[in-house]
C-alpha cells in the first residue's frame, strides 16, 4: 500500500534561486514529480538577481524527503541552505514546561508560597493526609509511567527514547483535559523495581497511567499497582484503546442495525491491547467472540497452551471465547463474522477474506502504520471500515480518552478505575455522535471535537460515585 505524504516528514527548505525565469515553478514540478507535496512556499528575501525561498514540503518517509531535497538540489542555478524537519524542530527542546500558577513579585508572595508560610500548609497535610488532594498539585496530577519497553510500534527502545512519547502524553493530558501529567521514565524492567518504584512516588499524584510497557510484564504490574494504591491505575495501551474500540463498535452496530449480544466477534492479536478489548466486549456484552494470534485461533486444545499456566492472558482468553470449539487459521475464523477487530500486524487478511464475512460487516484494521487490511480493499465488501490512521476515515484514537477519563476521575477522587466506568466512557464517546450525523464514514467523534472530554469526564466520574469509590472533598481553604 502506497504511502501518501504526511506532515510527520514535513520539511522546509532554503533555497536561493535566480530572480528571472521560470525557477519557482520548477521547484514546485520537482516536489510534485518526486511523489511529495508542496504545502507552503514563503520569499524570505528578494534582490534583482536572487530570490531567497523557503519552501515547505510533505513526504512519505524520511528517506523520501532526503530525495526530494536532492531533486531540488539538482535543478540548475538552485541553492540549498538549510534543511529543517519541523517535526524535530516541534520536540527541540522538550514540547512541556512547568510554571507557577501565583506570580513571585516581592517578599510577601515569597513567604506565602514557600517559607514561612507553607510549613502551616505541611502541617494541615500532615494531621489530615487527604488534605494533600486539596492543597496541593495532587489534585490535579497524573503520572506518566512507562520502562520504554514497547514503544508504539517500535519495540523495547528503552525510557530516553521513549521520553518524546511521554511528554506528547503530558501535553494531550492538558491539552484536551485541564490536566497536569508529568512523564517518568523508568531506567529499569523490572516488574518488582517498578512496582515499588511507582508506589513510592504515588504520593504525589491522583492517578498513574501505565505506558508502553511490554506484555505480560503490564498485566502484573497494573494489578499490583492497583491492589497497592489508593489512586486509579489505568494502562492505556490496554483499557484507552478498549474503551475506543467499544465507542466505536457500539455507532458502527447502530448504523448496520445489528446488536452486540448478537454478533460474533473475530479479534487478531492476544497481546495487552487485544485482552484488554476482548475483556471489555464481553463486559459490554459481547457473547460470541474468537480470537487469533500467531499461531492460529486461541482454543482450549491447542498443543501449544498445555504448558501456559492459569492466570496468564493467553490461558482466560482460552477459557472464556470461541464458544463453537472453533480451530485453524485467522483466515478460517473470520468466515462468516460480522465484525472483526485487528491490534496485530500487516496484511493478515485481504480483500478476499472480508468478502467471506457477514452481511454488513465491520472491519477494525488498528495495526500501524500498516494495517491488517488494505482499507480500500475492505470497504469493497465491509459496511463499516475503521483504522488507527488519520489519513482514512474513522481513525481509532485513544486521544478520544485518556483526558477524559481522567479527568473524570480526578474530579470524583476516585480511588481505582472499573469496566463500569470504561463501559461508561465508551458510550460517552459513542453518543457524541449524534443520531443524524451518525453514517459509515462518521462512527467515531474527531479528537478535536470539544464535547469529548467533559462528556468522557461526566460519565466516569458518576460511575465513580455509583461505585461507591470516591472520597468527599474535606474541609475549606
Amino acid at each position: 500500500m502506497a504511502t501518501a505524504p504526511s506532515v510527520s516528514y514535513s520539511n522546509t527548505v532554503r533555497l536561493e534561486v535566480p530572480a528571472g525565469g521560470n525557477a519557482v515553478s520548477q521547484l514546485t514540478s520537482a516536489v510534485e514529480a518526486s511523489g511529495g507535496s508542496v504545502t507552503g512556499l514563503d520569499v524570505t528575501a528578494s534582490g534583482h538577481e536572487r530570490l531567497r525561498i523557503d519552501v515547505t514540503i510533505a513526504a512519505a518517509s524520511t528517506d523520501h524527503a532526503r530525495s526530494i531535497v536532492e531533486k531540488l538540489r539538482g535543478i540548475e542555478g538552485v541553492i540549498v541552505g538549510k534543511v529543517s524537519d519541523r517535526t524535530f524542530l516541534m520536540h527541540l527542546g522538550g514540547k512541556i514546561e512547568m510554571q507557577s500558577k501565583h506570580p513571585i513579585r516581592n517578599r510577601d508572595d515569597l513567604s506565602m508560597i514557600y517559607t514561612p508560610g507553607v510549613a502551616r500548609v505541611c502541617m494541615q497535610i500532615a494531621e489530615n493526609p487527604e488534605d494533600a488532594r486539596r492543597l496541593t498539585i495532587k489534585r490535579n496530577s497524573v503520572a506518566v509511567v512507562t520502562d520504554g519497553s514497547a514503544v508504539l510500534g517500535l519495540g523495547n527502545i528503552g525510557p530516553k527514547a521513549a521520553l518524546p512519547v511521554m511528554e506528547g502524553k503530558a501535553a494531550l493530558f492538558k491539552r484536551f483535559a485541564a490536566i497536569d501529567a508529568w512523564p517518568l521514565c523508568l531506567d529499569t524492567q523490572d516488574t518488582d523495581t517498578i512496582v515499588e518504584i511507582v508506589k513510592a512516588i504515588a504520593p504525589g499524584f491522583a492517578g498513574i497511567n501505565l505506558e508502553d510497557i511490554s506484555a505480560p510484564r503490564c498485566f502484573e504490574i497494573e494489578a499490583r499497582l492497583r491492589e497497592a494504591l489508593d489512586i486509579p491505575v489505568f494502562h492505556d495501551d490496554q483499557h484507552g484503546t478498549a474503551i475506543v474500540v467499544l465507542a466505536a463498535l457500539t455507532n458502527a452496530l447502530r448504523v448496520v442495525g445489528k446488536e452486540l449480544g448478537d454478533v460474533r466477534v473475530v479479534m487478531s492479536g492476544a497481546g495487552a491491547a487485544g485482552t484488554a478489548i476482548l475483556k471489555l466486549l464481553i463486559d459490554a456484552g459481547v457473547k460470541h467472540t474468537v480470537v487469533a494470534d500467531i499461531n492460529g485461533v486461541v482454543h482450549s486444545g491447542r498443543a501449544d497452551l498445555a504448558d501456559v499456566p492459569p492466570g496468564t492472558a493467553l490461558r482466560w482468553i482460552a477459557e472464556n471465547t470461541n464458544r463453537d470449539g472453533l480451530t485453524g487459521t485467522l483466515k478460517d475464523a473470520v468466515h462468516g463474522a460480522d465484525v472483526f477487530i485487528g491490534v496485530s500486524a500487516p496484511d493478515v487478511i485481504d480483500g478476499a477474506d472480508v468478502a467471506t464475512m457477514a452481511p454488513d460487516a465491520i472491519v477494525f484494521a488498528l495495526a500501524n502504520p500498516d494495517p491488517e487490511v488494505d482499507p480500500a480493499a475492505a470497504r469493497e465488501h465491509a459496511a463499516v471500515v475503521a483504522t488507527g490512521r488519520s489519513d482514512f476515515p474513522n481513525q481509532i484514537n485513544n486521544v478520544l480518552v485518556f483526558p477524559g477519563v481522567f479527568r473524570g476521575l480526578l474530579d470524583a477522587h476516585s480511588h481505582t478505575v472499573n469496566s463500569e466506568m470504561m463501559i461508561a466512557a465508551a458510550r460517552a464517546i459513542a453518543d457524541v455522535v449524534h443520531g443524524d450525523e451518525l453514517n459509515p464514514n462518521y462512527i467515531i467523534p474527531s479528537v478535536f471535537n470539544d464535547r469529548v472530554a467533559p462528556a468522557v469526564a461526566d460519565a466516569v466520574r458518576d460511575a465513580a460515585q455509583a461505585a461507591g469509590v470516591t472520597q468527599p472533598p474535606t474541609g475549606g481553604v
